[in-house]
Order: structure tokens, then sequence, then C-alpha cells
């Protein structure tokens, strides 16, 4: 979503230079923050942006279509999440910016698997970290005995165990 919103900038911008017009120039980041950029952004960028956002411009538009589809989970019903798609695809539709489009094409044929993320709010995350964490034994005790040894080390490691006296 956020290299389709990218692509939509840098094309209206290669445009709007063609005439004479830098409104987009040096927004970049602007425009890839999530959500309306915060405290950390100096007030002349955030007053800038703020202006860009409420313009007619197409980047303008994208923006909004992606900030708009974060709230798909926030929705805690399967058919009222792809109602909300439903609507927020027919706007990607109707603003013709191709590479929402395409993403929004993407999305759809992904969209029964994403809408179990509602019933199943379950993520990569957790496991990856697990992962990362079991390397690092094996890496940092320079091999086991057998299995049965990696086994003891991942449970004493990953357990949870609570080993205050």
């Amino acid at each position: 979503m956020i290299e389709a919103m990218d692509q939509v900038r840098r094309r209206e911008n290669r445009v709007l230079r063609q005439h004479g017009d830098h409104r987009l120039t040096g927004t970049k980041f602007l425009w890839l923050k999530t959500r309306v950029p915060s405290q950390d952004f100096p007030r002349a960028a955030r007053r800038q942006f703020r202006r860009l956002r409420r313009s007619t411009l197409k980047s303008a538009r994208a923006w909004a279509m992606k900030e708009a589809f974060r709230h798909l989970w926030d929705y805690r019903s399967i058919a009222a999440a792809q109602a909300f798609f439903e609507r927020w695809q027919v706007w990607v539709v109707r603003w013709r910016l191709r590479p929402m489009i395409h993403v929004a094409g993407i999305i759809r044929r992904h969209l029964v698997n994403l809408l179990n993320y509602i019933n199943y709010p379950l993520t990569n995350p957790v496991t990856e970290g697990l992962n990362a964490k079991i390397r690092w034994i094996k890496y940092s005790s320079r091999g086991f005995r057998n299995r049965e040894r990696l086994k003891l080390a991942i449970y004493f490691h990953c357990g949870g165990l609570d080993l205050s006296p």
C-alpha cells in the first residue's frame, strides 16, 4: 500500500515539476510517515503536510486511501470488515489511481486470508522472536550432544521460569 502511494506521489511530482510546481518536492517522508506526522517533525513541515493533504492532489487522495484502509483491522465481524473493504475498493476504483487499484486487486485476491485475522488475531512476530532466540541458544552453546539437551536448553531459556528464591 505504501509503495503504491509513493508511486502516485512520484508520478504526480514529475508532472507538477514539468509545469513549474514544486509543492511535492522534498515531501516524500511526510507522505510515507504512518498517520499524520507528529511532534518529531518541525512545525513548518506539519503545516506544509496539512496543506498538501487538504489539496486536490492525487497524492493526497492516495494517502487518504492508505490511511482509510487501516480501519479494516478495527472490525470484529468478518461481514462488517468485508463490507468496509467493498466500500473502500469502490472508492479506490472511482479515483482511478492505477497503483492503488493494483493494490486493491491484490488485497481482493487475499481478502479471505486477511479477514481470518479478525477471528484469529495471530501474527508472526512472536514466533519469529522465539525462533531467533532458539538460534541464539544453538549458536552460543557451540553444539549439543543430543536433541534432548537442546530441548532442555530451549525450555530453560524460553520457558518463562521464575528462578528467584
